[in-house]
């Protein structure tokens, strides 16, 4: 066996157990548990106590934690739900986020805080949508047009951030040449997508595949790990951000696996591969890595967390007013809120600036300490407001969305 050591993997194991187990004890805080873990990674790393360091091992892990988290976002993603003006309505908020956050981006770049504007606008152009959709449950909001609104808007942000993230910032360095390696890898992903739809067609490979799914065999999840080590193999291969190639093998997989009749099962087990070991040990590296230290070593770099923290519900927040013309104000404002609550990505995209020379680990630690903070406030207050108020636009979605649309029949609104 090879010479390595496993301490540094225990600690944040024991991390991984620890944090949510003693969250339980206390539902009342409703406090995330990425949050704890990443501020665990932080007391018990190099900033604070020592007790802990990244080695290859934990690193190794980590990259396959920060792949099959967005390899999971992309499962959680409804092509067949995204239609209609639902779609152009969320498409014109996301233009709008856009617009605000390139200007945000270049305006902190002008004021010499940060060096690649254009990362600092991606990076707050998304929105966590496995953090709002279980907001969205817990108010009974998620069949209501707020909710279908806010996850058409948080599934069109994450899916569009991934994407610039990976046009703007691959490997290649050229972005002709990286639009050119997309498109044939987009063009490759269909391919492989048909053709898996295709074979999951087949009577007896579907019987063989039933017959296998929940033994030792466990063929159903073995094949989804085939395709998740597959797409970001071969976005490596085509110089494209690997977390592009890990979500779009998870929208792959999502899409094929529409029935699930007959493994009702197999979503839970990749969910348990991931949030169960993989996920946590991203989330816990990343507060070992976090520069705090540098961060609050003056109160001019302290002072961006607050910034970031207003920017990122700006850019992610206002575009909401979009929705005023269909939801009532409680409603916009909580869509507005949920929309803004962002981490997952924001970790993400700050590693990759990092390491790409594009992001200082201060302004890194920054943008992740405004992640956290509005995964601490955001989502909370949002809860409130869907439960102290009423969605006025209980109609279909896009009965909703003519009301929400510029033009004519904006006009007929629903009071």
């Amino acid at each position: 066996m090879p010479d390595v050591s496993f301490e540094n993997l225990l600690v944040v194991a024991l991390i991984a157990f620890v944090v949510p187990t003693a969250l339980g004890f206390a539902p009342a805080l409703r406090v995330p548990s990425v949050v704890v873990e990443i501020a665990a990674g932080v007391v018990l790393g190099p900033t604070v106590l020592g007790w802990v360091r990244v080695d290859d091992v934990v690193a190794v892990l980590a990259a396959l934690g920060l792949g099959f988290l967005l390899f999971l976002a992309g499962l959680e993603i409804d092509l067949r739900a995204l239609g209609g003006r639902t779609l152009r309505v969320s498409g014109l908020g996301y233009v709008v986020t856009i617009v605000l956050g390139l200007a945000v981006g270049f305006g902190l770049q002008a004021a010499g805080w940060v060096r690649s504007g254009l990362l600092v606008a991606i990076a707050l152009s998304a929105t966590s949508l496995g953090l709002v959709v279980p907001v969205l449950k817990d108010a009974g909001a998620e069949r209501t047009t707020v909710g279908r609104l806010t996850v058409t808007a948080a599934t069109l942000a994450d899916f569009a951030a991934v994407v610039l993230l990976s046009l703007f910032f691959s490997a290649t360095g050229d972005t002709g040449t990286t639009v050119a390696l997309l498109a044939a890898f987009v063009v490759l992903a269909a391919a492989v997508g048909f053709a898996v739809t295709r074979a999951g067609r087949s009577m007896r490979l579907g019987d063989v595949l039933v017959r296998l799914q929940d033994t030792t065999a466990e063929v159903r999840v073995r094949a989804a790990v085939v395709l998740f080590v597959a797409f970001v193999a071969l976005a490596g291969r085509f110089g494209i951000e690997t977390i592009l190639g890990a979500f779009v093998a998870g929208a792959v997989v999502g899409t094929v696996d529409r029935d699930a009749s007959s493994h009702p099962h197999f979503r839970t087990k990749l969910e348990g591969l991931g949030y169960g070991f993989l996920v946590p040990v991203f989330f816990v590296s990343s507060g070992i890595r976090l520069d705090l230290g540098g961060l609050f070593a003056s109160p001019a770099a302290a002072a961006r967390v607050p910034v970031l923290l207003l920017a990122l519900l700006a850019v992610r927040g206002l575009p909401a007013l979009l929705y005023r013309r269909t939801l009532d104000g409680r409603s916009t404002l909580a869509a507005a809120l949920l929309q803004a609550t962002s981490l997952p990505f924001v970790v993400a995209a700050t590693q990759i600036g990092v390491a790409t020379g594009a992001m200082s680990a201060v302004t890194a630690a920054a943008l992740v300490c405004a992640g956290v903070l509005s995964v601490l406030v955001f989502p909370a207050v949002a809860l409130g407001l869907l439960r102290g108020g009423a969605d006025h636009a209980a109609a279909t979605p896009d009965e909703a969305m003519t009301a929400a649309l510029p033009g004519p029949a904006s006009a007929a609104r629903d009071d």
